[in-house]
């Protein structure tokens, strides 16, 4: 869902929240050989090694300063950093550190994301870590079945024959499988209201990505649920984190409310840890206000509120309207073989960009559509094909712009304009990213371009120059182009005629 344009524009008429008035900027960190890391478990060194990360990025050391580090999880952290610098690790090394060092099996950390597609990519950071410190992941999107998720997320344990459990015992027969759980708000709902052995009591940590997406949509009023259930009964907290973590032998003690657990025998109830992150993070107090932040810490790459990617070279291509897929196809033949991911304003858009380009014959590279219109598994197949490089063109609605990272993307195509400067970014944070170069392309008609100078300008940028198609791609594309609509007509009567039978 967009941002409105009234949100958007009436940004500085916003009161600015005094935490978010001195951030610590981020950019001054540099960054950390994991050799020199301090405190890491040698464990999670060699996962990290085997992924091929050999030092920490900038935003990555300065979140574990604050919370595996000297900050000790003592504040609520907000992230805002642009896409591309290596986020969801930041969050998941540090959280994955704290878990490692108490074995009980329950459920302790919840990261929550708008998508199912960006929660299968955050799901798969965890897993790369998390079982070399003997921690479980889950996932909980609406992938497979709510029955398949149950089970993977509660384990049943057997009985033997006479064995009766104790009902003081903190767990009740039914336990959680995963020590984390990454989920999108929908289907976290539904285990939460209608999973037998679901419990968030033991939650110690909260990662809400991508923030303003979350908190602009309201997904069943997750936040305040979540914030309900884990909210002590008194106000009395633990001020660090190393002490959150409930011992396995017997410091528990079941409290019944509402079929939920909650409860550290002789122990005041803990603090539930909050990070929030996103390349574009709201600053409206009102929005903010709902979670619950505690002494909130304000974490950022440099003092722009909207930032591109270091690396990022824009450009900005002038077209006719009635000719705009010519000179989109010129385009590509002119980037060569370089992977390219082309948005567009509507899943409809998506459809009919990506029919077209297939219409025309012979071009040297194989194109395919990302959209929501697909199913999960096909989505996800085609973002397979697209990584190893099978598929050069990738056509997308927005549903790409959040967070996803697909390694090699040199070019990111604007076929329509994006509306907004958050929409800017995280489409153009798609390339350019983790220090890598990468452009940025926009088509524009004669009068969209003032009104995409604007558009720019709030993100402080200046630097987007012209970039003109050589003739000679064009040229011979006017005869294929008129056959290429023809069969796109004829392809879309046909679906429209499939649907009415439907």
């Amino acid at each position: 869902m967009k941002m409105g344009a009234e949100e958007e524009d009436n940004q500085k008429s916003i009161p600015v929240l005094p935490w978010m008035r001195s951030p610590i900027d981020v950019s001054a960190v540099h960054e950390c050989p994991l050799s020199l890391l301090p405190c890491i478990d040698p464990r999670l060194k060699v996962s990290l090694e085997k992924m091929g990360i050999s030092s920490l990025f900038p935003v990555q050391l300065a979140v574990w300063q604050e919370t595996v580090g000297p900050g000790g999880f003592e504040r609520d952290l907000c992230v805002n950093s642009p896409t591309g610098s290596g986020k969801t690790l930041a969050y998941a090394l540090p959280i994955v550190q704290m878990l490692s060092t108490r074995s009980v099996k329950c459920l302790r950390a919840l990261v929550v994301l708008p998508t199912r597609d960006l929660a299968l990519q955050v799901k798969e950071v965890f897993a790369a870590i998390a079982p070399a410190v003997g921690l479980s992941v889950g996932l909980a999107v609406g992938q497979s079945s709510i029955a398949d998720e149950i089970s993977e997320l509660i384990n049943r344990p057997k009985l033997e024959l006479g064995v009766r459990f104790d009902p003081d015992d903190v767990f009740p027969e039914l336990r959680s499988s995963v020590d984390i759980l990454v989920a999108t708000p929908g289907r976290l709902m539904d285990h939460i209201n209608n999973t037998k052995g679901f419990t968030l009591e033991h939650l110690c940590y909260l990662v809400v990505d991508e923030t303003d997406r979350l908190l602009r949509e309201a997904y069943q009023s997750w936040l305040p649920t979540v914030l309900q259930i884990t909210r002590p009964d008194d106000e009395s907290f633990l001020p660090c984190a190393q002490n959150f973590l409930p011992s396995p032998f017997g410091s528990l003690k079941t409290i019944r409310r509402s079929g939920l657990e909650r409860g550290f025998k002789g122990k005041s109830y803990p603090r539930l840890v909050k990070m929030v992150l996103s390349a574009t993070l709201t600053q409206d107090p009102s929005k903010l206000a709902q979670l619950d932040l505690h002494h909130p810490l304000f974490l950022t790459t440099g003092q722009k509120r909207y930032q591109l990617p270091e690396k990022l070279q824009s450009y900005k291509l002038l077209c006719e309207s009635k000719y705009k897929p010519l000179y989109l196809v010129g385009l590509l033949q002119s980037l060569g073989a370089e992977k390219c991911l082309i948005f567009t304003s509507s899943v409809e858009s998506t459809h009919r960009l990506c029919t077209l380009l297939n219409s025309f014959d012979h071009l040297p590279f194989k194109i395919k559509e990302y959209s929501s219109l697909q199913r999960q598994s096909i989505r996800s197949k085609t973002l397979k094909a697209f990584r190893k490089g099978e598929i050069q063109v990738l056509v997308s609605s927005d549903a790409m712009t959040r967070g996803m990272d697909v390694e090699g993307v040199r070019n990111v195509i604007n076929y329509d304009m994006p509306p907004y400067i958050k929409t800017y970014i995280h489409r153009a944070g798609r390339t350019a990213r983790a220090g890598q170069n990468g452009c940025c392309f926009t088509l524009l008609r004669k009068e969209e371009v003032k009104r995409f100078n604007k558009l720019l300008r709030k993100a402080e940028n200046n630097s987007c120059s012209k970039y003109s198609v050589p003739s000679s791609y064009i040229e011979p594309l006017h005869s294929i182009y008129e056959s290429a609509l023809e069969k796109l007509k004829e392809t879309v009567e046909m679906e429209t005629s499939r649907k009415r039978k439907r």
